[in-house]
């Protein structure tokens, strides 16, 4: 299996072709038009600097907890019956709703090996909706982990359109690394099962790679003491 743990720029790469038209224009500002329209441009590139930031986190170490796939806010907590990929277990859904403002880059909510990526073409409604997680195009992660397969589903939004996937099927990761980025926001979709323990709510801030959204109990913490 491979571990896939690049990505580490403090800029995610999506960020160049951004950033190089606008620096580009900077230049030309200043050579044939006036500074000020230079300065703008800067001004432009530092703010697109900013949504593509990639910076790093301090991954909760402690077993048995599933940490938020990205920064945001939580914007729903449901309990549907099952997932696309998943359609015979009983699941939760935890939503993360990314504005412009927050970190971009997307990571593993728990250690395990991608069994599955499927990519959905859809709509592109407000990723707040909730309708949004099964119309709006997606991209679909099933990871195989000790506690059973778990679901992480990049979702599109209105202003968001790309979904970048930096992992193939087969690739084995650590809780916390990175996998993708969707670009200028939107919403990230965990179906987990639904015996585990929910640790965060409607409404509440979280870091991606960092905050604990759902605890289990760990396999050793299971298993029965010898005396």
């Amino acid at each position: 299996m491979i571990s896939r743990t690049g990505h580490y720029e403090y800029i995610a790469r999506e960020a160049y072709p951004f950033l190089i038209p606008i620096f580009l224009a900077s230049v030309a500002a200043w050579w044939w038009a006036h500074p000020w329209a230079s300065i703008l441009f800067l001004g432009l590139g530092v703010a697109t600097a900013c949504f593509f930031r990639n910076p790093e986190r301090a991954i909760p170490q402690q077993e048995g907890v599933i940490v938020a796939p990205a920064d945001g806010v939580i914007a729903e907590i449901a309990a549907p019956t099952a997932s696309e990929n998943l359609p015979n277990e009983p699941l939760v859904r935890i939503s993360t709703f990314m504005s412009i403002f927050n970190v971009h880059v997307n990571r593993f909510p728990v250690a395990g090996t991608v069994k599955k990526i499927q990519h959905v073409p859809g709509r592109f409604l407000d990723a707040r909706k909730s309708e949004a997680s099964s119309v709006n195009e997606r991209n679909s992660v099933v990871i195989g982990a000790d506690i059973g397969d778990i679901e992480v589903v990049q979702v599109a939004g209105k202003i968001a359109r790309r979904i970048a996937c930096w992992i193939y099927e087969g690739d084995s990761l650590k809780r916390g690394d990175r996998f993708g980025l969707i670009r200028f926001g939107s919403r990230v979709d965990v179906f987990i099962p639904s015996h585990l323990t929910v640790s965060v709510t409607k409404g509440q801030k979280v870091v991606g790679g960092v905050t604990v959204i759902a605890q289990y109990p760990s396999p050793q913490s299971s298993a029965p003491r010898e005396d």
